[in-house]
C-alpha cells in the first residue's frame, strides 16, 4: 500500500494505542498460566504471531474483542506440532525462544526474510549454557531456530550489548525451570528500559526476580498468576513518540494535539517527552489524567543517546529534519539489528526528502538548519516505524510524499494513518 501525506495543520485529540512491548509479555505470561484475561491489549501483526505461539505451546487464544481470553498452558510448554512461524515479529523470536527451551521435544522457529536476518546467536548460545539444544539451521546464528529442551535452569553469561530481548526471555522462561536462571552481563545493557517493562509484568504475574550487580536471578518453581486473574496492557510510548512530534511540527497555530492513555510506566520511550522538550517542543504531560498536550513548536537540535531507547531513533531523526540547527543521535548500531537497519534507513530517506545528513557507524546526525524537506517518494523499507517516522517528516515537508509499504504499520499501529487523518492530517491511500 502506497500513502500519501501532505503539509498539515493538526488538532485535536488522539488516543494512544496499547504497548506492544507489554501486550507481547502478557501474552506469553498469561499462555505460562493457568488462564488470564488480557485487557486493552494491542491486536497487530507481531502480536498476533505470540498468540500463535502460546497456542502452539498448548496454550488456547480468544479475541473477546474486549480482552485476550487466554487458556494457558500452566508453566509446562508442550512440542509444537509444526513450525512455528513468527512472521516479522523478533520480539516473538527472542521471547518465545526460552519457552522453547522448556519444551520436552524440538521447536523450530523461522519467520519473514526480514526475520530470517537478525541475529540470535546469543539466545543459542544461553540455551546451551543452560544443557538444551540451540542451533541456527542455516550454522549462521540467525532464524530458523531448532531448539530442543527441557532446561532444568543453571547459568548464562551473555553479552548485553545485542538485545535485550534475550534477557526478558531467560527469565520469564528461568522462573518455570526446576533450578532458576542466573544470568551474568559480558558488557553495558542496552534498552534496559525493557527489562525493566519484563521485571514489571513479572511482577504483577506473581513472578518475582533479583537484580545483581552483573545481571539478574530468576528463582525457578515459580508459577505465574496475575491479580484477579487479568492484566491490563498501558499505553504504548513508541507509538506516541509519532503523534507528539507531528503535533510538534504541525499543530495549527494556537491550536494542540491531545493524547490520551498515556500513563507513566517503566517504558523507556517516554524519553520522548524530554527529549521534544529538550528541543523546544511546548509539551505538557498530566501523568495522573494519562494526557499529553502538544502544541506547534519552534525546534531547535540537541544530542540524544538512545542506548536504551532504540526504538525512538526515527522518530528523532524526523524531528531533527524539521528542526533548526543539529541533531546528533548517539550509541545507536545497535539499532542497525531492528526490522530494517533503521540508521541507514532513515538517512537514504530523510536525504531523498532534501534533509543534509551524516551517518556514522554508531552515530546519526540531521542538519537540520541546512535541510529544506521537499515532497519526495520515499520507501517503507516494510518496517513500520520507518514509515511512521517518514510520515511525521511529510507532514513538514513542502509537497506530497508518497511512502511505499505504508501498510507495515499494522505491526504496531495499526490504524495510524486514521488517526493522524482525524487530527487534520492530508493523508491519501
Amino acid at each position: 500500500m502506497d500513502v500519501e501525506i501532505s503539509h498539515s495543520d493538526l488538532s485535536g485529540t488522539a488516543r494512544a494505542p496499547p504497548s506492544k512491548s507489554y501486550t507481547h509479555r502478557a501474552i506469553l505470561a498469561a499462555g505460562c498460566s493457568g488462564g488470564a484475561l488480557v485487557f486493552d491489549p494491542l491486536i497487530s501483526a507481531d502480536t498476533k504471531a505470540t498468540m500463535r505461539a502460546v497456542e502452539a505451546f498448548g496454550g488456547d487464544v480468544t479475541d473477546t474483542g474486549e480482552a485476550i481470553e487466554i487458556d494457558g498452558f500452566g508453566g509446562e510448554p508442550g512440542t509444537p506440532a509444526d513450525v512455528l512461524d513468527c512472521a516479522n515479529s523478533g520480539t516473538t523470536t527472542r521471547l518465545v525462544s526460552g519457552t522453547a527451551a522448556l519444551v520436552d521435544g524440538i521447536t523450530v522457529l523461522t519467520g519473514d526474510a526480514s526475520l530470517r536476518s537478525r541475529p540470535q546467536g546469543p539466545m543459542l548460545s544461553a540455551i546451551e549454557q543452560l544443557g538444551g539444544r540451540a542451533e541456527s539451521s542455516r550454522d549462521n546464528g540467525k532464524a530458523p531456530l531448532v531448539i530442543k529442551g527441557p532446561v532444568s535452569g543453571g547459568g548464562v553469561s551473555i553479552p548485553g550489548d545485542v538485545s535485550s530481548q534475550y534477557v526478558s526471555s531467560l527469565l520469564m522462561a528461568g522462573a518455570l525451570t526446576e533450578d532458576g536462571v542466573e544470568i551474568e552481563l559480558e558488557t553495558e545493557l542496552k534498552s534496559a528500559p525493557y527489562v525493566d517493562i519484563t521485571l514489571e509484568l513479572l511482577s504483577d504475574f506473581g513472578v518475582t526476580v533479583e537484580e545483581q550487580d552483573d545481571g539478574y536471578s530468576v528463582d525457578g518453581g515459580q508459577f505465574y498468576e496475575p491479580s484477579d486473574g487479568e492484566y491490563h496492557v498501558p499505553g504504548d510510548f513508541s507509538s506516541i513518540s509519532y503523534l507528539l512530534a507531528a503535533g510538534a511540527i504541525a499543530a495549527e497555530g494556537g491550536e494542540s494535539v491531545q493524547i490520551e492513555g498515556a500513563y507513566p510506566s517503566a517504558q523507556g520511550d517516554t524519553y520522548i517527552v524530554d527529549v521534544l522538550k529538550d528541543m523546544g517542543g511546548d509539551v505538557d504531560w498530566n501523568r495522573n489524567d494519562g494526557v499529553l498536550t502538544v502544541k506547534q513548536s519552534s525546534l531547535s537540535g540537541t544530542t540524544v543517546d538512545v542506548g536504551d531507547t532504540p526504538d525512538l531513533l526515527p522518530t528523532i531523526a524526523a524531528l531533527g529534519a524539521a528542526a533548526d540547527g543539529e541533531t546528533r543521535i548517539e550509541n545507536c548500531e545497535h539499532v542497525r539489528y531492528k526490522e530494517t537497519d533503521r540508521v541507514t534507513v532513515m538517512a537514504k530517506e530523510l536525504s531523498n526528502m532534501g534533509a543534509k545528513v551524516e551517518e556514522e557507524d554508531d552515530a546519526l546526525t540531521v542538519y537540520g538548519g541546512e535541510s529544506d524537506l521537499v515532497g519526495s517518494v520515499v520507501d517503507g523499507h516494510a518496517d513500520h516505524r520507518i514509515v511512521m517516522a517518514l510520515a511525521v517528516a511529510g507532514l513538514a515537508a513542502d509537497g506530497t510524499t508518497m511512502i511505499a509499504d505504508a501498510e507495515h504499520v499494522d505491526v504496531s499501529f495499526p490504524d495510524f494513518f486514521e488517526v493522524l487523518y482525524d487530527l487534520g492530517g492530508d493523508v491519501q491511500r
